[in-house]
This record gives structure tokens, sequence and C-alpha cells, in this order.
């Protein structure tokens, strides 16, 4: 396959050597002739639906940098993710499906991908990219499924599926617990123009998983007034009653994602970068409501169309044409071959790509590639898109061709086809999910990372303790109330050491005083809570739309001493000893610091 390559003029590749005379160290004529890699900048929203943009036909709103993307690169039109975060992040990052990443939840470590697989940072980092991530992770928190340790040398962000709180929250910086600088987006984007303007001189892998339009609806009112008395010109085509409020507020978030997709392409071009620079635009998921997306069927959790067709936008000014539009089916799981490929870099794993390489796809004239499916599964529902076809998880059959909100099932109609698509699906089934979920305790005092968290979100309340909502990513324990009480987590420690920790907490006045016992295995720590901080419930003030999830609070950190931990399996468990009035505390966190 022939490369794609750089567009220098001779000048401006020998002047360095020139200057280099003068070095104590000057470049070799091969070093200096050598094209410089291209930097990556890959950003993706967080349950954006296709039809969330202007450029798709959307008319309630602009989003004139997203869609500048489509108009100086290329746009497929035919691209599909997962129906829900984690797994699609999942592929991004592997160029494998997600089944057989370990990966079969949103929460609880069912969103980790196992460890033995390679991902997109690792392979880049490895041809001597500098990596970051900023936002949204969702893969795993604990490391070594940290993005710490799956090839990213910086991050900055939440681990977890989704926050409570998007104005200054409570965050962290490769591990350490920070605190967040305004609207998180907006913060996220301006750690991305810190990181390509720190290495600007060398090639970089910059990944913005933004956490945007995902709930809590909160946006900066400069958005929100945009929207929120907007008379909706498009709106959904379904039975299903759209919640006009909620969709303003999307769209005010989508309309900041736009906003700082024009800071990123902006730092680019003021630092002389935009030509050497891959951009890529997607999201991870349909919406998370029901509003307009091309009347097409399902959002965000279905596997029909409407909750897997992702936009995907990729630019290269001066080396990939303008303009184009792509009809070929593709997938989030062809990301990592395809940029590889750009890139001119091998894209060694240890594990072999389900993804395939569409940069034969990308340059000037007509190419295709071989037939092929792509699948689309969640909970225990599965679908499939083949070029011209979608048969859904009832097995009925649609044309997409004409029929893209999948209306009228032609099944009976071509029966030879409808069992060979049936066929082919549970072939795909079998080989690629697992039968039985693998038990993986969340890991603890990995050797390389000072920092590890265990929070609420991955305990087991005990008693009378609860969980303060359902949806547990963001949640704290609360109603403490006898010293029978108590919270534990199924933990591996994988190194023996020694680790001071903390708690975050929350303890009413009349509770001060309370003793508490952290113990795994034989090791005991032991503390008493000597100070009240009883903050209120947050977030409702800032919510443009009411929240499922859980509110938040000021948790406030105190050390508890340390403890030495020894490898091995076996349950974390933070008791009560001594209650000194009616209740015990709130807990969010226990942050370990390996000393």
């Amino acid at each position: 396959m022939k490369q794609l390559k750089f567009k220098y003029p001779f000048l401006v590749l020998v002047l360095p050597a020139l200057l280099g005379a003068c070095k104590n160290e000057p470049k070799t004529v091969s070093e200096v002739l050598k094209p410089r890699k291209p930097n990556i900048v890959l950003i993706m929203a967080d349950d954006q639906g296709w039809g969330d943009l202007s450029v798709h036909g959307n008319s309630n709103l602009s989003t004139p940098h997203i869609d500048a993307l489509a108009e100086n690169g290329l746009s497929f039109e035919n691209f599909y993710v997962q129906p829900v975060c984690s797994p699609t992040r999942a592929e991004l990052l592997t160029g494998r499906h997600f089944g057989r990443l370990g990966v079969f939840a949103t929460s609880a470590g069912g969103e980790r991908m196992n460890l033995g697989e390679t991902t997109l940072a690792e392979v880049f980092k490895k041809s001597g990219y500098h990596t970051a991530a900023y936002g949204k992770w969702h893969n795993g928190m604990q490391p070594p499924y940290h993005p710490n340790s799956r090839g990213f040398d910086d991050y900055y962000g939440f681990t977890s599926g989704h926050w409570g709180n998007y104005f200054s929250p409570m965050l962290e910086h490769n591990g350490k617990i920070a605190k967040g600088e305004g609207f998180l987006v907006d913060d996220l984007a301006t750690k991305g123009l810190d990181f390509i303007s720190k290495h600007r001189n060398e090639p970089f892998l910059l990944y913005l998983p933004y956490n945007t339009p995902h709930s809590p609806m909160q946006v900066p009112d400069e958005f929100w007034n945009r929207f929120k008395d907007r008379e909706l010109s498009s709106k959904y085509h379904g039975e299903e009653t759209e919640n006009e409020n909620f969709t303003r507020a999307a769209l005010a978030m989508v309309a900041n994602i736009d906003h700082n997709v024009g800071r990123v392409i902006q730092k680019l071009k003021e630092l002389d970068l935009e030509e050497n620079t891959i951009v890529i635009y997607l999201s991870d998921n349909g919406p998370n409501g029901w509003r307009y997306n091309g009347n097409m069927r399902g959002r965000k959790g279905s596997t029909d169309e409407g909750g897997v067709r992702s936009p995907f936008f990729i630019q290269w000014k001066g080396t990939l044409p303008g303009g184009k539009k792509i009809t070929e089916i593709a997938s989030a799981i062809d990301i990592l071959p395809t940029l590889a490929n750009l890139a001119d870099i091998p894209s060694q794993t240890l594990k072999p790509l389900d993804g395939k390489d569409l940069s034969v796809l990308l340059r000037d004239g007509e190419s295709s590639l071989e037939p092929r499916s792509v699948f689309n599964h969640w909970n225990g529902k599965t679908s499939l898109r083949t070029q011209d076809h979608r048969l859904d998880h009832l097995d009925r059959l649609y044309d997409m061709a004409d029929d893209r909100g999948q209306t009228i099932d032609i099944s009976e109609r071509f029966p030879k086809l409808t069992d060979s698509l049936i066929q082919l699906k549970k072939d795909w089934l079998a080989a690629v999910i697992p039968a039985q979920k693998e038990d993986r305790p969340f890991t603890l005092g990995h050797a390389d990372h000072v920092y590890t968290q265990i929070p609420a979100r991955d305990g087991i309340p005990h008693g009378n303790i609860e969980r303060s909502n359902r949806h547990p990513n963001n949640t704290f324990f609360t109603n403490w109330k006898t010293v029978k009480d108590s919270i534990t987590w199924d933990i591996e420690v994988l190194e023996d050491g020694e680790f001071e920790v903390e708690l975050y907490y929350t303890c009413a006045p009349e509770n001060v005083g309370v003793s508490l016992q952290l113990s795994h295995g034989v090791h005991k720590l032991v503390s008493k809570i000597t100070t009240a901080h009883d903050p209120p419930l947050t977030g409702m003030e800032n919510d443009r739309d009411p929240r499922i999830e859980s509110y938040v609070k000021d948790f406030k950190p105190k050390v508890l001493g340390s403890i030495r931990l020894r490898k091995g399996k076996g349950p974390l468990t933070l008791k009560a000893l001594e209650l000194s009035g009616k209740g015990g505390i709130d807990v969010r966190l226990l942050m370990f610091k390996r000393i």
C-alpha cells in the first residue's frame, strides 16, 4: 500500500541542518530529511447523537467548527460505534471488539479492559510520540487499568462513567486528586492546548474524550441562554415523547463542544501545526434522549441505527482531500490501524486486530474495502450492519439505502440473505462474547504507581449503609447507623507495601468522634474522626434539566494513618468500632499512597 507523504518544502527541511552545524550535536542529513510524523488529535463527545450537528441537517443549532472538519477533511456517512460508552472507548483504544476485552458493563469494574491488550497510546508512544488523555476515561480506575498504565504519559479528568458536577469539580491528575478550573469541557480543552504548545516541536497524540452532552445537563450561561427559549424546528420523529428542555440543554452542550473544537483548531493554526496534524471527531454512542437524529430508530443503549451511528470526521489539511464523503461502513475498531498507517508506524499489538485500515479510502480517487459486517451488541441484544442492510436484534432485515429509519421488515422477501446474516451473527457471538463474566477484583498497590483510588462506586454496603444513587459511578455511601454497618471492597493487592490512607468524608457535628477501622487480612488501621464537616448536597443549582444521577458533596480529606498491605486477594473492610452520636459518616473514597 502506498503511504501518504508529507508536503514539506525543501528549504524547511535543510535549514535546521545548517543551523545545527553551530551546535554541539548537529543532526545528520538523514535525520534532517526524515519527515516529522503527524500529530494526532482525537476528540470524542459523550452521548452526542449523529443528528446533533448542523452539518447533519439539525436546524436547531450551528456547529461551524465541527462542520469545518467535514468540509476540510473527510466524513464517513456510515460510521458505527457501540450503544454505550465504555465498549466504544475500549474498541477505539484497542482496535478489537469489546467482548474480547473483558468489558461487559459501564460501572462496578465491568468497564475495565483486560490486561494484556495493546492500546493506541502504547503503539504511538513506542514510536516516539508524547501521549496525553484529558477527560472521561471509563475503562478502569486503579492501575494497571488506569490511563497512565495504558500508554498515556499525562492524564487529567475522571475515570468513572459519569460525573456529578461540571463546574470546578474534584478530578484527578495522574492518579492524584485535583480540582478542576471552571466548566469541565473548557478546562479539558485548555489542558489540551497546553499539551499541544508544550510538544509543538515533537510528535504527539492527544486524546480528548469530553464528558458532554452526557447528563447531568450542565452548561455555562453563555451557551444555555442561546437555547433556553428556542423554538425547536428539528424534532424527534417517533412515537416517544421528546423532552424539549433536555434537548435544549444537550444542544447547548454540543455548542460548547463546538466552541472548544474551534479553540483546538485555532491553536494548531497559531503554532503552524494544522498541516501536520490529523484531527478526528466522533461520538461514543447515540443520543441520550429522544431528539432529532436523522429519522433513525433508536437512541443510546439501542443496537438500532440511531443508537450506534456516529459522526466521524478526519482532517489532515494538505495531505487528505477536503470535502470527501465516504459511504463504506466503518467502525471505531478501525481507528487504531488507520492512524498507525497514516503515521507510517507499525501497528504492533499483542493480539490480532479486528479493525480494518481505512487509509485506502482516504486518498484521492475511488477505492473500496472488501465486503464486511459491523456488529453492535449490548444488554443481550445484537444487530449487524452490512453495506446495504441491517439485521436487528429480532432478526428483522432492513434495506439501509432506502429505509435508514428501519420501518419495513424485508426478511420474508429475502429469506436466504436473512438466514445467512442470522448465522453470521451467531458465529460472531460465539467467537467474541464470553459466556461468563471474568471475576476480577479491584487492584491496589501497583509497584509503578504511587496512588490508588478506591471509590464508593466500587464498594459494597452492608447493614443500613446505602448508596446515594442507584447509578453508582459518582456515588457516595450514606445512612451509617450502627457499629454493625460496614463497607467492603473486593481487592487484590498487587505488591507488598506500606500505604498512607486518606479518607474523603462528611460528618455531622453530633457524630464527631466516630472510631473507624480499616482492615485487609491481618493488617488493620484505626483512626478517629475529630472534625465535623457537613456540607449540603449540591449540583441541582447548575442543572438545566433534572438529573437521574447522584447529587454531590464537598468531601473533606483526612489522613487516617498508614497500613501495611500484603500481596494477595481479600476484602478491604471499613467499619466503625464506636459511634459517639446517632450515626457515622458519609464516604466518597479512600486514597492509598505508597510510602
